[in-house]
Order: C-alpha cells, then structure tokens, then sequence
C-alpha cells in the first residue's frame, strides 16, 4: 500500500507513516492486535484488522490529526497458507478515521501477484470513500 501511494511525487504532504507486521508478534507489538483476537479470529479476519487500523490511527494521531484515516489490510496472497475458511486470496480490509471503523473481506482470484494488486486498489478505493 505504502509503496502505491508514495510513488507519486508529493506524497509526503499527506502520508505520514506505514507498519508491515506480517507476523501474530508484529501484530501484537506495533499495533496493539490483543492476543485473543488473533487467537479467537485469527491473522486474517475483520477483527484483526480492525484492530490493526485502529492501533495505527492511535499510534500516529498526534501528526494525522482529527482528519488522518488509517488502512489495515492482512491476507492470504499465496501461494500457499489457504484453509478451507479462509483460502489463498482471502483478504480482510479495515479504514478507521476518528472513532469508526469500516471492515469488510473480499476473496480475490489468481496467483500472489494478482491478489496484491487487487487489494491495493480496493484499499485505495476504500480510502478515497472517505476522502
């Protein structure tokens, strides 16, 4: 997400700061994702991401501001790493801004290429909705 909407040349105005947190720990540590959550509803669900966005959105508030939105996105992009819940292409989306949070999960096609470049864009729309 980061690497999308800072390769367009004056982003530093607007986007303040991003987290990779692939791993439960990194979860945990850098975002404030509670134990039970992963363990309850797992890396990829709406309540982890959730969590992600609302622990981002706390963490940078001080230079967002009122009006800052942040983004969650964690998933499966392949190729391995599927279940039968949640197959390869299950991909969970949080934006927070203020005190909402909006979540939803989306299930892509193709191979981890695909499924990255169509979460980027959905993420990206979902931010736009709130702009």
């Amino acid at each position: 997400m980061a690497q999308a909407v800072t390769s367009v040349a004056g982003s530093s105005a607007w986007f303040e700061r991003g987290y990779v947190t692939y791993s439960n720990a990194a979860k945990r540590e850098a975002l404030g994702v509670r134990q039970s959550t992963l363990a309850r509803h797992g890396a990829v669900s709406e309540a982890t991401a959730r969590e992600m966005a609302s622990g981002a959105l706390r963490r940078a508030r001080g230079a967002l501001g009122r009006g800052g939105i942040a983004l969650a996105v964690t998933g499966i992009a392949g190729p391995g790493g599927g279940t039968p819940g949640k197959p390869v292409g299950t991909v969970c989306f949080a934006w927070a801004r203020g005190r909402k949070i909006r979540s939803e999960t989306r299930r892509y096609k193709g191979g981890r290429r695909r499924v990255r470049e169509q979460s980027v864009a959905h993420a990206l729309r979902g931010v736009l909705k709130w702009l």
